[in-house]
């Protein structure tokens, strides 16, 4: 049997808030009641970064702690082995599958496959499109690329062309896309003014670092030493970009952005060679994943304020703020809210680390 989403609008009274109701029920219902603990399914692109490894931990964490269990699968970057991932979860019997994708459209079929068998699905922080997603959770992702474009804007000299690089994320991630739309806004119409020169751009692989350092070793190689930042979309290739300014002696003399607030981009951005980063208080989206992933589990309704479109439906969405980190409010912000230890960040470390 098939199952359906039903989002009904919720008028709140007292806050005068209008929300989205996000409940599927069917036979399922029927394994949540016989299970003794709701039974989460958390399909995972890669576990080979510090930041998802985070994501993991708090999410099960908060999940055990409302009283539900976690399968966790990790696909490796790999779209063929994420599939493969989710039907050996929908054969487990989960009660709701919570999906970080590594391709956006891929896990569409995925999407699918769990509504055939009466399973609702999660996207976390990256969109899963063309399907009939019941629940996306995420930062603003755009206003993340806003952020990066206007701290470059607002920190090169003004009174000449400003000479740039940017390093995308991985084309097969639609929250890459959302950055560089948030970038955009902020920089098109700078160059079209020619305030602005985009000497060279790329879109990175996977997300790679490695990649990310071939991108601006490529920008050197046809620019030399004459440009001024590296809008690099996160940590991971900000990382690798520093890599390879520091091979020609670069480091801290162009501007670097990032995202994520890694461990090794605050301890960069304190010793130099990185300018910014964005922090996402990670804690908030998992546990709040979490919560969500256990009332569906349940079948107990969702409240949204918001929809985004996945180029199918109005896709229920829950967008969480994000803040501009620098050397300055390093303290305030994520030591601060206990992301990092300080004793960590300001660590002595070489300036051209890596980010993996």
């Amino acid at each position: 049997m098939k199952f359906r989403i039903f989002l009904v609008v919720a008028s709140c009274v007292v806050s005068l808030i209008t929300g989205f109701v996000i409940s599927r029920s069917g036979s399922s219902t029927e394994t949540v009641g016989a299970r003794a603990k709701p039974l989460i399914g958390l399909s995972m692109d890669t576990l080979k970064e510090e930041r998802w490894q985070g994501d993991r931990d708090l999410f099960v964490t908060r999940a055990r702690g409302l009283g539900a269990d976690v399968l966790v699968q990790s696909a490796n970057s790999d779209d063929t082995r994420q599939i493969s991932d989710v039907q050996a979860l929908i054969s487990r019997r989960v009660d709701v599958l919570v999906i970080v994708p590594h391709n956006g459209a891929a896990m569409a079929k995925a999407v699918n496959m769990a509504h055939d068998a009466g399973i609702p699905v999660l996207a976390y922080d990256r969109l899963i499109t063309d399907c009939d997603l019941d629940l996306y959770m995420t930062f603003d992702n755009e206003k993340v690329g806003e952020l990066q474009a206007q701290f470059l804007v607002n920190h090169l000299l003004k009174e000449r062309t400003k000479k740039i690089v940017r390093i995308y994320g991985a084309k097969t991630d639609n929250n890459a896309l959302l950055y560089k739309r948030g970038q955009d806004k902020v920089l098109t119409p700078l160059i079209k003014k020619g305030e602005i020169e985009v000497v060279h751009e790329d879109w990175t692989q996977d997300w790679r670092p490695e990649n990310a350092k071939k991108i601006a070793s490529a920008a050197i190689t046809k620019a030399g030493a004459n440009f001024d930042a590296i809008l690099a979309s996160n940590d991971g290739t900000a990382g690798g970009a520093i890599q390879a300014l520091s091979e020609e002696g670069l480091a801290g003399k162009i501007l670097v952005t990032g995202q994520d607030a890694e461990l090794s981009a605050c301890q960069r951005i304190v010793n130099g060679t990185q300018a910014m980063t964005i922090y996402k208080p990670l804690s908030q989206l998992a546990k709040q994943a979490a919560e969500a992933a256990t009332k569906m589990a349940k079948r107990k309704p969702v409240f949204t304020l918001g929809k985004i479109d996945n180029k199918k439906v109005e896709v229920p969405s829950i967008l969480l703020g994000v803040v501009v980190v620098t050397k300055e409010n390093m303290m305030d912000t994520v030591v601060k809210d206990g992301f990092h230890k300080a004793a960590d960040v300001y660590r002595s470390l070489p300036d051209a680390q890596g980010s993996r």
